[in-house]
């Protein structure tokens, strides 16, 4: 089981957001920020951007669509599709300082009447029933034992017809993981899962399971692709996800190609949808 303040403090790391805008400023970013540039610090998860565009084309989302970002983190995501779109999303997240800096950073990208940003826990949404057309997490669940308490919530603010989607890495071998990982520095703020639990949890919850797909050859190319951008560079850019992860963030990157080239985890994207 994972407790939600160990998850909590492993993301805090303290000054994030002068962290960020002294990136930005390094790179003469000016107001109103480009998400494009933003990107490089705000989209968490394997394949920034490069995994966000095809997911999020999948939930088909338009100027009337109200959709919740569960796991938020900085706001990446949210504001990629609030401004691609022109769709309202809400996100919530558990860290306090992951949603002060991203509430920021959306104010400073002019995209507040479109993004709302709350703090709290995706188990217990404070949200009405049937408050939202779509549903998506991105590389939350390895953080949440619970999977079927995140399936139940999605469930109940989704409407008829709503589509929950998920990137998530999971566990796909039986070794034991190797430690420190982006989203854990040990055991204990670890939850992976095997895809299995992620369908159980979805069917159960009464979600319709429409598409799945294994993103591990993605996930190869994007970090071999970083590791030779960043050699060549000479080190990582000012803008970058260095500024989130902290100074293990070598490390943690590495274990992560490592577990994943030896078959331990892998990214996997899972489409569902209620009934209408």
């Amino acid at each position: 089981m994972t407790d939600a303040n160990t998850v909590a403090q492993h993301y805090s790391k303290g000054g994030l957001l002068d962290r960020i805008k002294a990136g930005l400023a390094a790179m003469g970013a000016s107001e109103p920020l480009d998400i494009e540039i933003l990107a490089a610090a705000d989209e968490f998860h394997i394949g920034g951007r490069r995994a966000t565009v095809p997911f999020m084309k999948q939930l088909a989302m338009n100027s009337d669509s109200r959709v919740l970002d569960l796991g938020s983190g900085l706001g990446g995501p949210a504001r990629f599709a609030a401004k691609t779109t022109g769709a309202h999303v809400t996100g919530i997240d558990l860290t306090a300082e992951f949603v002060a800096a991203g509430q920021a950073l959306t104010e400073m990208s002019r995209l507040s009447d479109l993004v709302d940003l709350v703090e709290g826990s995706v188990l217990k949404l404070p949200f009405a029933d049937n408050s939202f057309d779509a549903a998506y997490m991105i590389h939350v669940g390895m953080n949440i034992a619970d999977k079927a308490g995140i399936a139940n919530e999605a469930a109940r603010v989704l409407r008829p017809g709503g589509v929950f989607a998920i990137y998530d890495v999971m566990q796909v071998g039986d070794d034991d993981l190797i430690f420190p990982v982006p989203w854990a520095s040990n055991p204990s703020a670890n939850a992976l899962d095997k895809p299995s639990v992620y369908r159980d949890a979805l069917a159960e919850a009464g979600f319709i399971l429409e598409a799945e797909q294994d993103r591990t050859g993605f996930a190869r190319d994007f970090f071999a692709a970083l590791t030779a951008n960043q050699t060549a560079a000479g080190g990582p850019p000012p803008l970058g996800l260095h500024l989130v992860m902290g100074a293990e963030t070598k490390t943690m990157v590495a274990n992560m190609v490592q577990n994943i080239a030896d078959g331990r985890i892998a990214p996997i994207e899972m489409f569902a949808r209620l009934p209408d």
